[in-house]
């Protein structure tokens, strides 16, 4: 197939509100949940513990703990079923992957350090 005309067909698909996270970042990811002939919003809210893909195939995984437990959803970053992605706070990590959170239990399993603005002191004279 042509690229330009794939690449055509691919930017009409790209998602309009351009969302700006990484991973260490904590989100609420709105989701669109079809149940019969009614939709409803629905809530993930979590730590992104890794991205992955490019362009369309672009896919994000977020990480919770619900009851004890450790859930992980991956989800389209282009989908149409995701209605927004909302960042709470950003994280400060220094890796692309963040699996080792997996192992960890309690507070340690959601424990990001947050992210602190650079203040650049003025130079002594």
């Amino acid at each position: 197939m042509n690229q330009a005309l794939l690449d055509k067909i691919q930017s009409e698909q790209f998602r309009k509100d351009d969302a700006k996270f990484g991973v260490g970042d904590s989100v609420k990811v709105h989701t669109k949940v079809v149940e019969g002939d009614k939709e409803r919003i629905q809530i993930f809210s979590g730590v992104v513990i890794g991205k992955r893909g490019r362009g369309l195939n672009e896919t994000f995984t977020v990480r919770r703990i619900s009851y004890g437990e450790g859930v992980e959803r991956i989800f389209p970053l282009h989908s149409p079923r995701v209605d927004k992605i909302e960042v709470e706070r950003q994280g400060a990590v220094r890796r692309a992957k963040l699996t080792y959170l997996r192992n960890r239990l309690g507070k340690g399993a959601t424990l990001v350090k947050e992210k602190k603005d650079k203040v650049v002191a003025p130079a002594k004279k």
